[in-house]
């Protein structure tokens, strides 16, 4: 596939990679079960929609055999803001993440082998 660059002037030459989107997602599951694509869809957005509401009220999310999603806090550092080149702090705050399940972590690594190696060149 080609994609041109921000400047429009350039061609960027991008292979296949072995990464899955919420549509790939959704034609996987609708092949595998036999539900309609519009309600897998709207399963798969009400899910993530929970996800968020539930991390951004505080509650964590376990999902037995998949992993976790939790808030992680951050304490409050120094930065340095570059262009002015003075310190500055930014406070405390949280952000969500996501932790694999022992299960799922042990899938990833029997499999690995089996994964094609990324060279490194984005060109």
């Amino acid at each position: 596939m080609r994609l041109f660059s921000p400047n429009g002037s350039k061609f960027i030459e991008k292979y296949k990679t072995n990464n899955m989107r919420k549509a790939d997602l959704v034609n996987l599951i609708t092949e595998k079960t036999g539900v309609p694509k519009v309600d897998v869809l709207v399963t798969l957005e009400m899910f993530f929609k929970e996800v968020k509401n539930s991390l951004s009220g505080g509650e964590n999310v376990y999902v037995r055999g998949f992993g976790s999603f939790v808030i992680k806090k951050r304490a409050k550092k120094i930065g340095r803001h570059i262009k002015k080149n003075k310190s500055i702090e930014i406070p405390e705050h949280f952000i969500p993440s996501f932790k694999p399940a022992k299960v799922f972590v042990d899938q990833v690594k029997a499999n690995v082998d089996s994964l094609p190696e990324d060279d490194g060149d984005d060109d």
